[in-house]
């Protein structure tokens, strides 16, 4: 018969030593070294076929139409993967999933690389996007999981690392395809995807599963929120899909638009490298003044009038100033995503919801965006010119003001305060 002390003893004896949770700053770095290098690998694959599709359309004796079509397709599967990625992470953890699709997403880089046929590049293509779209929606639930004190800093450099990355790439694969072939100029930086699984891979061995971190707290009613039929959602959904639509749209016509404004073709090719070089001043302010205070909302608006100003300019204002105009709308495109980014996990209570928002709002921000250069394209076809357009880009982007107004509240998902 035991005694109340053996009792004791052999129940301390049986309890398990609790484990000791890596340390905050610890956290921090592993993540923020984990994102940067996912976020190396999710625009450099897509910007860099601009810039080399001269030479992979002559290497694989291809046609318009079907360059068009490689152009076209990432947002189709960026769109997809949005959508069927909360499940997913849910089902099999947000690391689990985000591993095996930095492995999908390397695969497809490969893939094109190697099979050099219209089919396999094409195959490569579908393949890469759809494991981005799978990204794009798991990162912003990580961030929150992981370091929720730090979530403006990190989806900051999270988006100014794919913005950077991508300009690298897409300035230099072309002049190294002179050197190594077109097929490792673009394969090559598959390399990148390698050292990004065995960093989550360490995150994952080190954190544990995103699964079994503890439940947080949220106000009664505030889980069963359905994210399709939630107003804030459509909201920052349309948000988001109206100023990707006037990306896109602007990165595929912008230096067709100002030559038929009167610039030159070296002047107009500049524009373009102007709207893109504007992405890190916008995301590193963005992120210094959220970091300093400053509020949200003021920040939200400034940025949907910027594209405003912006189409503006381009339509009815001097081309003097072209370089102004193209600034404004880099600046905003850019702030608008992040901020976009940023809500996803500052406007939810949980990871689950975090990555339900994320997969809806980029599901339905990337169909929007799926018809700004067929629809811009299609226009100026039928018109013979750009002003119809613009018209119809310069009242989306006045609408997007509302919508920015909308969105930034200082209110959660479910409508109570921030």
């Amino acid at each position: 018969m035991s005694t109340p002390s053996n009792m004791q003893s052999q129940s301390h004896s049986n309890t398990a030593k609790p484990f000791k949770l890596p340390s905050e700053k610890f956290t921090f770095w592993l993540v923020l070294c984990a994102i940067i290098l996912l976020a190396t690998n999710m625009r450099a694959p897509i910007v860099a076929l601009g810039s080399i599709a001269p030479v992979v359309q002559e290497a694989l004796n291809i046609s318009e139409t079907q360059i068009g079509w490689l152009g076209a397709v990432p947002m189709l599967g960026f769109a997809v993967g949005s959508f069927i990625s909360p499940a997913i992470g849910k089902r099999f953890g947000l690391e689990n999933t985000l591993i095996a699709m930095i492995a999908l997403l390397t695969l497809g880089m490969v893939v094109r690389s190697v099979i050099p046929t219209w089919i396999g590049f094409l195959s490569g293509t579908i393949i890469l996007t759809l494991a981005i779209g799978f990204a794009n929606t798991l990162a912003a639930p990580v961030i929150k999981q992981r370091t929720p004190n730090h979530i403006p800093l990190i989806t900051g450099l999270f988006s100014l690392t794919m913005t950077v990355s991508a300009g690298v790439v897409a300035g230099v694969v072309l002049p190294l395809s002179e050197y190594v072939g077109w097929q490792w100029a673009l394969g090559g930086w598959s390399i990148l995807g390698f050292f990004a699984i065995v960093i989550w891979v360490l995150l994952r061995l080190r954190l544990g599963s995103s699964n079994h971190q503890p439940v947080t707290l949220i106000p009664q009613g505030s889980s069963d929120i359905s994210i399709w039929r939630n107003a804030f959602a459509w909201q920052i959904a349309i948000f988001m899909g109206l100023q990707s639509l006037l990306f896109y749209t602007v990165a595929s016509f912008l230096p067709s638009i100002w030559v038929s404004k009167g610039l030159s073709a070296v002047k107009a090719g500049q524009m373009n490298a102007v709207f893109q070089f504007m992405a890190p001043v916008a995301i590193l302010s963005l992120t210094w003044l959220i970091n300093r205070g400053r509020p949200i909302q003021a920040l939200a608006i400034l940025a949907a009038v910027l594209n405003v100003i912006g189409i503006f300019g381009v339509s009815y204002l001097s081309p003097d100033l072209a370089w102004l105009w193209s600034a404004f709308m880099g600046m905003g495109c850019s702030a608008i995503f992040t901020l976009s980014m940023m809500l996803f996990s500052m406007r939810t209570y949980t990871p689950n919801q975090s990555s339900e928002l994320s997969g809806m709002a980029q599901t339905v921000g990337y169909l929007i965006a799926f018809f700004g250069p067929l629809g811009t394209g299609w226009l100026h076809e039928a018109t013979d010119s750009w002003d119809l357009p613009l018209l119809i880009m310069l009242v989306l982007m006045i609408t997007n003001v509302v919508f920015a107004w909308m969105i930034s509240r200082p209110v959660m998902v479910d409508g109570r305060p921030a």
